[in-house]
This record gives C-alpha cells, structure tokens and sequence, in this order.
C-alpha cells in the first residue's frame, strides 16, 4: 500500500532531509564565518506577529549545541527585519520577554534596558541583527555585520536567547523551527 503524502507534510520531509545535510559555515553571513568558523544552520523560520511578517530568524550552532544546555554554546542567531521597528520598541519588548523567564529586581531591568538599548539601533526594513551568545563571556551584538554591542553578563545572555531558545519560550513553533536539527530538540 503506497501512502501518499499531504503537501505540508512533503514540505516537512524535503526540509527535515535538507537539514540532515547541514548548511556550512561557508554559507553562513560573512560575519558568522569568523566569530563561529565550524558552526552549521540549525533551522530558521518568519516570525508572524498577529500576521504580520516582522523578521526571519536563523539559528547557527558550533558543532555539539544541545538546545537544553544552550547557555553552554557558542551560537548565533540572527534577525532580519521585514518592517521598521525603533531601538525602544526592540528594548521594551526583548526586556517583557526575559522578564517572563524570571522576576527580575527594577535595577536588574534597568541594567537590561542600557544594555540593549546601547546594541540595538533603530531598524529598517531588510536590516538585521546578530546576536553571538559567548559561553561564559556574555553576548555580542552585530547590525548588518558591524558590531554595536557587547554584553559581559551570562545570566543576561541566557535570558536574553532564552527569549527565542528556552524550553518555555512564549513561541515554541519558532522555537523549533529554529532547533530543527536532531541534535537540537
């Protein structure tokens, strides 16, 4: 008996067999090839917010990355806007979503608040931001390649990707759309 497959779960299959592939750091963004030279996409996906297309996220991993220990891995993952959006609207809304992870203290807020409004821009339509999550270090912060911030706090960048990586995201179809990879779930 031959089962013919629906065209979503077609697209699935030539996609999960796609990634099986890897794609290599020779085809990741310039800037990726020197921060994470060994590291391959891990899967990416558009980000819809009340059906409005607002980036498309793409996650590279250095070899070994467990989603469940993603603070333990070099790993970056970027942005690339499809509308505008002002450095307070990027702030105020990263800041909601780590604080969902945690109850974080007014000062440790207002920390957060200098930090990524010091990293991120204003945006436009068809920029991107990179954010490189260095084990132990903090994070690294990249607009269309040229960096805009760092960030020398762990807890800080575990929350901050966590937005995105962690188990209790608030879009685990983004979630696991961006961990496709086997080795990632």
């Amino acid at each position: 008996m031959t089962r013919h497959l629906g065209r979503r779960q077609w697209i699935a299959a030539v996609a999960a067999g796609l990634a099986s592939f890897g794609v290599s750091a020779a085809n990741a963004p310039p800037e990726l090839r020197t921060l994470l030279p060994g590291a391959t996409l891990s899967g990416s996906s558009r980000f819809r917010y009340w059906g409005f297309a607002v980036y498309d996220a793409s996650l590279w991993v250095e070899p070994g990355f467990m989603a469940r220990d993603y603070d333990r891995h070099g790993f970056a993952l970027q942005l690339q806007y499809l509308r505008d959006f002002s450095n307070a609207d990027i702030t105020r809304r990263s800041i909601a979503e780590m604080s969902r992870q945690s109850n974080p203290t007014p000062e440790r807020q207002q920390q957060w608040q200098q930090w990524l409004s010091a990293a991120f821009p204003d945006v436009r339509d068809g920029d991107r931001i990179t954010g490189v999550h260095r084990p132990g270090v903090g994070a690294l912060f990249l607009t269309n390649g040229r960096q805009t911030g760092m960030v020398p706090d762990t807890d800080f960048a575990r929350r901050f990707f966590g937005i995105w990586l962690d188990a209790d995201t608030s879009e685990p179809a983004l979630r696991q759309a961006l961990l496709s990879q086997p080795a990632g779930a």
